[in-house]
């Protein structure tokens, strides 16, 4: 049943929740967006995730299952206008849908805690997309978690939370700790750690034929722009390049991302 409508976009709730947009309120409020059916329906599927659901009557009828998914989750269904649901939303045409979300709080040692067999480590990723897209990646290849070190976007920015189809409610996200500091934690557990650089002294192919990707493994993928800096390949036990057989000058980071960690995941299976 559709209750009256939130109207306005000035309203005390609505700019509350348009705040979120900016980092520093997420930090603050420790909660964030997620925009669109998809980010929704994941949120939904556990109990205190998804706190807010802001909905058009339009999408309430096409995504019905979604909303009673968000009810049953005890979430707050808000119905909105178009106007409302788009000053919350980061596309040009939104879906109807955004929901408001508890920010999860993981730490390197929660995640050595569950001795993980693959593990992904951004170093100063500062394109939004390509987190929220390798944090897909790794949740498609079955890493056990990610880590987004200091100085790189909040991977609970609107953008990559959407460019993680969901992803990001799979698997522990960790925020904020150094490269250096997470590597060495993880180290200690005996995983090796792989730098892909596309200036890497071994062959991704070779590594595999050679069976040294079956091990337990950390990814390192580094700045879209410069890869990773010299004391970030130090930390590395091997700086993996990903073989180029035709004419492009390299592969971007995400893409990168997905062959390295399939090549492991495949390797571990």
């Amino acid at each position: 049943m559709i209750g009256s409508e939130l109207t306005s976009t000035r309203s005390p709730r609505v700019t509350a929740a348009r705040r979120l947009i900016k980092r520093a309120f997420r930090d603050r409020d420790g909660r964030f967006l997620a925009e669109g059916p998809q980010a929704c329906r994941e949120a939904s599927r556990e109990p205190g995730v998804l706190i807010d659901l802001y909905v058009t009557s339009d999408a309430a009828q096409r995504h019905s299952d979604i909303v009673d998914a968000a009810r049953a989750c005890g979430a707050e269904i808000i119905w909105a206008s178009g106007e409302v649901v788009s000053s919350l939303a980061g596309t040009i045409t939104p879906q109807g849908m955004v929901g408001v979300c508890v920010k999860p709080e993981h730490s390197v040692g929660d995640i050595v805690a569950l001795a993980p067999k693959l593990v992904v480590l951004l170093a100063h990723a500062r394109d939004p997309g390509n987190i929220g897209t390798v944090i897909r990646c790794a949740d498609a290849a079955g890493a056990d978690a990610v880590i987004v070190s200091d100085a790189s976007v909040d991977p609970f920015n609107p953008k990559a939370v959407r460019a993680s189809a969901g992803s990001v409610f799979h698997l522990p996200v960790v925020v904020g700790p150094t490269v250096n500091d997470a590597a060495l934690s993880l180290r200690s557990l005996g995983m090796q750690i792989l730098a892909a650089d596309g200036a890497g002294d071994s062959d991704l192919d070779q590594l595999a034929d050679a069976g040294q990707l079956s091990a337990e493994s950390v990814w390192i993928f580094g700045n879209e722009a410069w890869g990773l800096p010299a004391e970030t390949r130090a930390l590395a036990d091997i700086v993996v390049r990903v073989p180029i057989y035709g004419s492009a000058e390299s592969l971007n980071l995400a893409t990168a991302a997905a062959v390295c960690l399939y090549a492991s995941a495949r390797a571990q299976r």
